[in-house]
């Protein structure tokens, strides 16, 4: 169930401050992209607002990586050197907490993803993360697990580690301390 709530107006400003720094310190995440118009927008989105502020909150660091020409959206993902803290110890999804039977986490990644109105990386998303801002080295991020897999009962998850990204697979059932998931919001 995603529970979508709005800011503030000064909750709204605190936060296009924070991501407009972040913004403007990492210029390399976004060379083409003008701050002015990705500003516009959320301004004239206060729903996705709440769901960058979730972002924020729960250690993501978001800020913009990249622009879709064809659906004119904007994306921004979670840059935060580790699998953000406040998403960690979470099954993958609802069915693999369900079959949980001892020491059950309080969410799932998927679940908690819903919840916050964003969704996670893909295996693609994550590698072209990876090119800008290394992440993950020494924790491990849930990715959107393609359906092929799911039915078969596993999941995926990537880190960073010797140098490169890696991509393994896990029964969506388990959890781990240093696991979480990192998301995308388009606006």
């Amino acid at each position: 169930m995603f529970y979508q709530q709005e800011l503030t107006q000064e909750q709204s400003e605190a936060l296009i401050s924070i991501l407009k720094s972040r913004f403007e310190t990492n210029q390399n995440r976004h060379p083409n992209l003008s701050w002015d118009v990705i500003e516009d927008r959320l301004k004239n989105h206060p729903k996705i607002l709440w769901s960058l502020n979730e972002m924020e909150r729960t250690g993501g660091e978001p800020d913009a990586m990249g622009h879709e020409k064809t659906t004119d959206a904007f994306a921004f993902y979670d840059f935060s050197k580790e699998s953000p803290i406040g998403r960690r110890s979470l099954c993958y999804d609802r069915e693999g907490l369900e079959s949980r039977k001892d020491h059950p986490p309080k969410n799932s990644a998927i679940a908690m993803a819903e919840e916050m109105g964003i969704d996670l990386l893909t295996e693609e998303d994550y590698r072209a993360l990876q090119k800008l801002s290394a992440v993950d080295s020494k924790t491990s991020s849930w990715l959107k697990t393609p359906s092929e897999i799911r039915k078969l009962d596993g999941a995926v998850f990537g880190d960073f580690r010797f140098g490169r990204v890696f991509v393994y697979h896990n029964g969506p059932q388990s959890y781990y301390s240093g696991r979480g998931f990192r998301g995308v919001l388009k606006i």
